[in-house]
C-alpha cells in the first residue's frame, strides 16, 4: 500500500502564532465561557410545561419554539466562525453575550409564544458563537502542545453547561411559583460576567489567509479536512438529536408515564443526560478519534432502543437508560469532531470548521425534533416516539458503518522545526 505524507495544518508559522507555554488557566477561563451560554440554552427545559399551562400551546408549538433555538444557532454559525477566523475571538465572543444576556431577559419576562419564539432564537444565536469562537477560544488558549486537552476542556464545558441549566431551572420550578422570572435573571448575571471575562483573556491574534475585506461566505473546509468533518456530523448529528428530543419532549414523555407534571424530575434527568455526556468523554479521552465516534454511533443505537422499550412497556428505568445513553452519544460525538478538527484543521480555518460540524449536527437535530412533535399531534404519542426512535438508531448504525471507512485515511506527520 502507497503511503503519503501529508503535512500536519498546525506546522512551525502556526507555532509562532501560539506562545508555546501559555498558562492552563486561560484554557479552562475560556471554556468558562462556554458552559456559561450553554447553561442558557437548556434553562428553559423544566420550564416547558409552565408555559404551556399558562399560554396553553401543544406540543407541536412547543417544539416549533425549541426550533427557534436552531434557527438562531444556525443562522448564527453561518458567519460566527469566519468572522472570528478573520478577526479575531473576541470581535465575535462580545456581541454574542450580550444577545444572550438579552435572550435572558426576554425569558425573564415572557408574556406570549412569540416573546419565547424571540429568546429561543437569541439563546440559539448565543450558543451558535460560542461554539464557533469560543471553542475555538479554548483550543488557542490550550496552545499546540495542548490540542487534545483542549478539545476535551470544549466539549465538557459545553455538556456540563447543558446539564446544569436544566437542574438549576427544574429545582427552582419546584420550590417557586414564578420560576421563570428568577432563573433568567440570575442566567443573565452569569452572562454579565462571563462578558467580563471575555474582556479580559489573553486571546492571541488570528491571522486567516481564507479571504479578505468585508465579502463573507458559505463556509467550506479544506478538502484534506472533509472525511474528519463527516465522521464528526455522522455520531455528533444523531447524538444531538437524541438530545435535543429529550429536552423538548422529556417533560411530555415523562408526564405520560408518571401522570403528574415534575419539573424537578425532568430537570433532573436532563442534568443527568448531561453529567453522562461529561463523565463518558473522561473514560475515552485516550482513545482514537475513530474508536470514540464508534463508540457513539453504537450508543445512539441503545439510546433508542432504550426509547422505544420505555414508550411501549411504559417504564420509567428505560427512559432513564435511553437519556444518559443518548448524552454518552452526544458526548462521544461531540468529542470525537472537535478532537478531528483540533488535531487536523489549521489554527486559521478552526472556527469555521467548528461552525460546520455544529450546522450538520444542529440542522438534523432541528429538523427531527419539528418532525417528532408534529407527528405527536398527528399519530399520538407511541407511534411518533417509535418512528424517531427508528430513524435514530438508522443513522447510529450507519455512523458505525461509515467511520471506519471515512478514517481509512494516511496519518498527518507534524514537519520537524
Amino acid at each position: 500500500m502507497q503511503t503519503h505524507h501529508i503535512s500536519h495544518p498546525i506546522s512551525t508559522g502556526d507555532r509562532s502564532k501560539l506562545p508555546s507555554s501559555r498558562p492552563p488557566a486561560a484554557m479552562w477561563a475560556s471554556a468558562a465561557l462556554v458552559a456559561a451560554v450553554f447553561m442558557l440554552s437548556n434553562s428553559a427545559t423544566p420550564l416547558y410545561e409552565h408555559w404551556q399551562r399558562e399560554f396553553g400551546f401543544s406540543p407541536g408549538t412547543l417544539t416549533l419554539i425549541f426550533s427557534m433555538y436552531i434557527v438562531g444557532l444556525i443562522g448564527s454559525l453561518l458567519f460566527a466562525g469566519q468572522i472570528s477566523d478573520r478577526y479575531g475571538r473576541r470581535p465575535v465572543l462580545i456581541p454574542g453575550l450580550l444577545i444572550g444576556a438579552m435572550g435572558s431577559l426576554l425569558f425573564a419576562n415572557a408574556a406570549s409564544v412569540l416573546t419565547l419564539c424571540v429568546a429561543r432564537m437569541a439563546s440559539g444565536v448565543a450558543v451558535g458563537v460560542i461554539v464557533s469562537a469560543g471553542m475555538a477560544a479554548v483550543a488557542d488558549l490550550g496552545g499546540v502542545q495542548h490540542r487534545r486537552r483542549a478539545a476535551l476542556a470544549a466539549s465538557v464545558s459545553m455538556v456540563l453547561g447543558a446539564g446544569l441549566g436544566p437542574l438549576f431551572a427544574g429545582t427552582v420550578a419546584h420550590l417557586c411559583r414564578d420560576p421563570a422570572w428568577l432563573v433568567f435573571t440570575i442566567e443573565f448575571v452569569i452572562l454579565l460576567l462571563a462578558l467580563l471575562l471575555a474582556c479580559l483573556l489573553p486571546l492571541p491574534r488570528v491571522h486567516s489567509a481564507h479571504g479578505t475585506g468585508a465579502r463573507l461566505w458559505v463556509p467550506t473546509i479544506p478538502r484534506v479536512n472533509r472525511a474528519h468533518l463527516a465522521c464528526g456530523m455522522a455520531v455528533f448529528g444523531p447524538g444531538i438529536s437524541a438530545t435535543a428530543f429529550m429536552l423538548a419532549l422529556g417533560p411530555t414523555l415523562l408526564t405520560e408515564l408518571t401522570g403528574a407534571h415534575n419539573p424537578l424530575l425532568a430537570g433532573g434527568i436532563t442534568c443527568l443526560m448531561f453529567f453522562s455526556a461529561a463523565c463518558v468523554q473522561f473514560f475515552v479521552r485516550g482513545l482514537s478519534p475513530q474508536r470514540i465516534l464508534t463508540l457513539g454511533a453504537i450508543s445512539v443505537l441503545l439510546a433508542m432502543s432504550a426509547l422505544l422499550f420505555s414508550i411501549q412497556m411504559s417504564m420509567m428505568p428505560a427512559m432513564i437508560a435511553s437519556a444518559l445513553l443518548a448524552g454518552a452519544g452526544q458526548g462521544l460525538g461531540q468529542l470525537g469532531g472537535f478532537t478531528l478538527i483540533s488535531l487536523h484543521v489549521a489554527q486559521a480555518r478552526r472556527a469555521e470548521a467548528n461552525a460546520l460540524l455544529n450546522i450538520g449536527a444542529f440542522g438534523l437535530a432541528g429538523v427531527s425534533t419539528i418532525t417528532a412533535g408534529y407527528w405527536i399531534n398527528i399519530y399520538g404519542l407511541s407511534v411518533a416516539v417509535t418512528l424517531f426512535s427508528l430513524v435514530m438508531a438508522c443513522l447510529g448504525v450507519a455512523g458505525a458503518y461509515l467511520i471506519p471507512k471515512l478514517l481509512d485515511l494516511p496519518r498527518p506527520q507534524v514537519r520537524s522545526t
